[in-house]
């Protein structure tokens, strides 16, 4: 089997772990590259490994899983680096319970073998789509979590002028706005007061950034809808996101968002269960007072 891994900096424990996780996939009989950056990192392995470039997906193309070790961040980098291949992730987490690397580090060495033996399913995730004029983001223009546009720095509000399917939905007067799948329900989108969605229910969620009209809510469409925004205000610039990439773009720019033709694969282990990352997440049912 060949297992791709990819992370970032870690601590002296994270660091004996991840010295377990590769002897264990060597003892498995796994081919194993480590990404660029990565592969320097861990440069004092005593494991062989192939290093492969984020950048080339004709190494990632023949991979059968891909493993990040850290947060959800790191999971997303590889779902931009991945694209339309669709390469399967297992998303182990270094740090505290992530919303999409749900398997904890301690775990790690049993998440290895129930992939080995195929005990998992996958867990697919729509993408969103950008569409500009300036094809912002290049080849990369998608988004697991949220596309988001953001005023700048202390300018003043920006209006967002919102249509869904070509009709006229509202002009959002606000800090920005939050276009997000069911996967991004857990992230900005919810710290902005937008709704939990469970990954599998097909909508897109529409959430404004403090509105300067307290009645403009959090609003969930179908995913099969056709979203056009069209940015005003005083300020020349704006800064527009997918997940943890960003770029700044000409104020005035028409964005089109639509759900991407590919999806991303997520290896969902046994007892992996949406509702028990978010009573753990969310601290549900807890009472301090006791």
């Amino acid at each position: 089997m060949k297992i791709g891994i990819h992370g970032k900096e870690f601590d002296d424990q994270s660091a004996i772990i991840i010295q377990q996780l590769l002897h264990y996939l060597v003892d498995k009989n796994a081919e194993v590259f480590l990404s660029n950056g990565y592969d320097v990192i861990l440069k004092e392995s005593s494991v062989e490994f192939t290093t492969y470039s984020i950048y080339n997906p004709d190494t990632l193309s023949t991979l059968d899983a891909l493993i990040t070790l850290g947060g959800d961040g790191t999971l997303l980098d590889v779902v931009s680096q991945i694209g339309a291949l669709e390469t399967p992730i297992l998303g182990i987490n270094m740090g505290r319970l992530g919303f999409l690397a749900t398997t904890s580090k301690e775990d790690v060495l049993q998440a290895v073998d129930l992939l080995f033996e195929g005990n998992y399913e996958f867990d697919e995730r729509i993408l969103l789509r950008l569409e500009t004029e300036s094809n912002a983001f290049g080849q990369k223009n998608f988004a697991l979590n949220d596309v988001t546009v953001l005023k700048k720095d202390t300018s003043s509000m920006i209006v967002v002028h919102t249509y869904i399917n070509g009709n006229f939905l509202n002009s959002y007067w606000a800090d920005g706005l939050i276009i997000s799948t069911p996967t991004g329900s857990t992230g900005y989108s919810l710290s902005c007061g937008g709704p939990l969605v469970l990954p599998q229910s097909s909508n897109f969620i529409l959430t404004p950034v403090s509105p300067h009209n307290l009645t403009a809510r959090p609003m969930v469409l179908a995913d099969d809808s056709e979203i056009i925004l069209k940015i005003g205000g005083r300020s020349d610039t704006v800064l527009l996101s997918l997940d943890s990439r960003h770029e700044t773009v000409e104020a005035g720019v028409e964005l089109k968002i639509v759900k991407e033709k590919f999806m991303a694969r997520l290896i969902k282990l046994p007892n992996n269960q949406i509702f028990d990352t978010l009573r753990q997440k969310l601290n549900w049912g807890i009472d301090i007072r006791n």
